[in-house]
Parts: structure tokens; C-alpha cells; sequence
């Protein structure tokens, strides 16, 4: 019997055999028990990430229905979504973040000047969770005092019990404490604002359709700043634990980009594409769709499995194979359309500058398989909670290469 759930921790140890199931056998999934539906083909998932009016994020993009409390832009369809994206994109500009690269770029060398000569550590504590937190939280004016205990109350948000979508009383503890720790640092930035995102968002301004001026309410500031520090901090730490170990298990692949450093922009997106850190997107039909002989009625569930699509061997060739000379253009990692992620050039960013420097630094690493632990979550749920890496006494490397 074919049976899919999310929440099961073995799903999150590896979920591409039954996704290969769900695109061969179920193209249109039901889960009855949960109460969702999913598409897990390539073309599905491609069509049902642009057709916005059909799939609906305004109900939210986990499993569980109900209109988010707050007014969080990856929860809302045109127009509210333009004229919220409007608004903060014009803080959120290339120039910001290609200013960030020398930033991003000290901070790796302060972490590996912290291993020195230790010849084995925990790949996530030591950079993996610590370079997107330094980063957003210095692009957003955020207090260092603040960073660790956020990050802290992050990762206890989107802890799931096995088989469960409902987060369980410690996850709900640590969101009403990170919620509560957000309107501060708000209210201290319109106060006494500086050159960082937050106090860009209290000054930015859109016109409206009527030609009046619009500003973010405190509401719509707040949610972006949760969106931002799970999607400027979670799935960029995520992907970047699985791209070690990924790379660790593809030793000939990590040659490569030892060999010829330039290689490692485009290895970034098929690291992407082979294991992305957020694996479903959740949608609500606002009609009756037909699709493969399944009918989707409206108002139901519905999962766009990113990580299903991003391994259709309908689209590509030999898809279970880590390629980081694969010529891709396109993958679902980042989204597409309206939803696309606005974060995309930070992220790209961060792990270009720390695989350079990890494998600059330790170039023949190596992972204790046994003790890494993955982590168990929501929808950002490929990554790992502990990696254990030893690395020997290794060079200095250069870690000031030019991007």
C-alpha cells in the first residue's frame, strides 16, 4: 500500500524512493487521514506554482488549513502580495547584498580561526547554523545579544513529533516567544532607525492604485521578519549541512570543485535541485481540478512536492545522480512565479563563499555517518541537526578568493 506522510521521520531520513512511487503510481496523491492532496511530477508542480488563482497560498503553506494570524507575504495572492513585495523589495536590493560579501566572507574566516587545529567538530554548529544567522540578523539591525536566542527559538518552532503536523506544546512555547521578541526591535528601529532592512521597511513607501502612498503596518513588518528569519536562516543552514554531506558522499564531485573553484556557482544549483531543504509547498484548490483521472475538489490541501519534481526523470536525465556540471535551467528550489524567493541572491551568496571556504580549509573532510543527525520539521525538513566532521590538521586555505 502507497502511503506518504510528510511528518514520518523516516520520510525525512529519505523520501525520494517514495517519491518515485508517487510520480509513477499516484501522480495525484490523497491522504485522506491528513487531509491533503499532492502533486509530485515535474510538469504538475511547474504548472501549479504559477497558476496562482487555481492554487491558492492565502490559507497558508503547511498541511493544516486556516488563515494565517499574521499578514506574511508568502501567504497571500495578487494584488496583496505585489503591493507587499513592492514594498520590500525596494529594501531588499542587489546592491545591499553584493555590500554583504565582504561581511559574509570575514565571518567565515572568524569560524574557521575558531576550529583551528581541532581535527573534528559539528559542521552545523560551527558554520552551517551560525553564518545565515549572522548574516540576516546583520542585514536586518539586529542586536548580537538577540541572535543566538532567536535562532534558538527557530529551531524549536519547527520541531514536529513523528508522523504529527500539529506542532507539539514546546514548538507553540518557542513561537509566542519569538513572536513577542519581534515588535522591539521594530519599535527600535522607527525610534532610532539605522542603515539596515528593518529600518528600510519602516521608511519604505509604494503608491497605490488611488495614487495614495502606502507604508508596511506593524503587522505586515513583523511577519516579514519572521518570513525573513526562516527563509533568510533556516533553509539556507539547511541546505548548506546537506550540501557537506552530499558532497562527502560524492567524493569524485567534490574533486571537482576543488579542482576548478569557479565551478562551484553552478554546483550551488544542482545541490539545490537534488536535495532542497524545503520539500513541499502547501496550496488550497479554489476550484475543482481534474488532473490524471484524480479530482482535486475545491477548497482541499494541496502539496507541491518541490523535492519530487526537482527528481522527475520525466525532466531530468539520470535524476538520483549528483551532477555539479549538470546544465539546469530551471529547478523549483526557490519557487517560481509571484512566490519566487526573494532571498535567492543572499543564499547563493552564503554558500558560495562557505563551501569555498570549507573546502579551502579541508579539502579531504570526512563525515561520521553514524553520529549526524537530522533535523525534524515542517516543510524545511532536509537538513541535519548535528554533522560530525573530521578534518585532520589541514592548511590555512584562502579564504579572501575573490567571488
Amino acid at each position: 500500500m502507497l502511503e506518504y506522510n510528510p511528518f514520518a521521520w523516516e520520510i525525512h531520513e529519505d523520501p525520494y524512493p517514495i517519491y518515485r512511487r508517487l510520480r509513477d503510481e499516484a501522480p495525484v496523491y490523497h491522504n485522506p487521514e491528513l487531509g491533503f492532496y499532492a502533486l509530485s511530477r515535474w510538469d504538475d508542480v511547474w504548472e501549479a506554482t504559477r497558476d496562482w488563482p487555481t492554487y491558492s497560498s492565502a490559507q497558508g503553506i503547511t498541511i493544516e488549513h486556516g488563515k494565517p494570524q499574521l499578514p506574511m507575504m508568502i501567504t497571500m495572492d495578487p494584488p496583496d502580495h505585489e503591493r507587499l513585495r513592492s514594498l520590500v523589495s525596494r529594501a531588499f536590493t542587489p546592491k545591499r547584498i553584493a555590500s554583504l560579501e565582504g561581511y559574509v566572507r570575514a565571518r567565515m574566516r572568524d569560524y574557521v580561526a575558531e576550529v583551528g587545529d581541532a581535527e573534528a567538530f559539528c559542521g552545523v554548529e560551527a558554520i552551517a547554523n551560525r553564518l545565515p544567522m549572522d548574516v540576516i540578523s546583520t542585514l536586518l539591525g539586529v542586536p548580537e545579544g538577540e541572535r543566538e536566542r532567536l535562532r534558538d527559538l527557530g529551531n524549536r518552532m519547527s520541531f514536529r513529533d513523528p508522523g504529527k503536523p500539529e506542532p507539539p506544546p514546546s514548538a507553540l512555547a518557542a513561537m509566542g516567544e519569538f513572536m513577542a521578541a519581534l515588535p522591539p526591535l521594530v519599535d527600535a528601529r522607527r525610534e532610532n532607525p539605522g542603515d539596515d532592512l528593518i529600518s528600510d521597511l519602516t521608511r519604505a513607501e509604494v503608491e497605490r492604485g488611488d495614487g495614495a502612498m502606502d507604508r508596511l503596518t506593524q503587522g505586515e513588518l513583523v511577519a516579514f521578519l519572521q518570513l525573513l528569519y526562516f527563509a533568510g536562516n533556516e533553509t539556507t543552514a539547511k541546505l548548506l549541512s546537506s550540501s557537506l554531506y552530499w558532497l562527502w558522499r560524492y567524493p569524485a564531485q567534490r574533486q571537482i570543485l576543488i579542482d576548478d573553484p569557479a565551478s562551484i556557482d553552478p554546483a550551488i544549483e544542482e545541490l539545490l535541485r537534488f536535495d532542497t531543504p524545503s520539500q513541499y509547498q502547501g496550496r488550497t484548490a479554489t476550484r475543482d481540478v481534474e488532473l490524471h483521472g484524480v479530482t482535486i475538489p475545491k477548497g482541499a490541501r494541496v502539496l507541491l512536492l518541490t523535492g519530487a519534481a526537482n527528481r522527475d526523470e520525466r525532466h531530468f536525465q539520470d535524476p538520483d545522480r549528483l551532477d555539479v556540471r549538470r546544465e539546469l535551467s530551471q529547478h523549483l528550489s526557490f519557487g517560481w512565479g509571484h512566490h519566487f524567493c526573494l532571498g535567492k541572491s543572499l543564499a547563493r551568496l552564503e554558500m558560495r563563499v562557505a563551501l569555498e571556504g570549507v573546502l579551502s580549509r579541508w579539502p579531504d573532510y570526512e563525515i561520521d555517518e553514524a553520529g549526524a543527525e537530522r533535523i525534524h520539521g515542517g516543510n524545511v525538513q532536509r537538513g541535519f541537526g548535528v554533522l560530525p566532521m573530521r578534518v585532520g590538521a589541514g592548511g590555512a586555505g584562502d579564504l579572501r578568493r575573490a567571488g
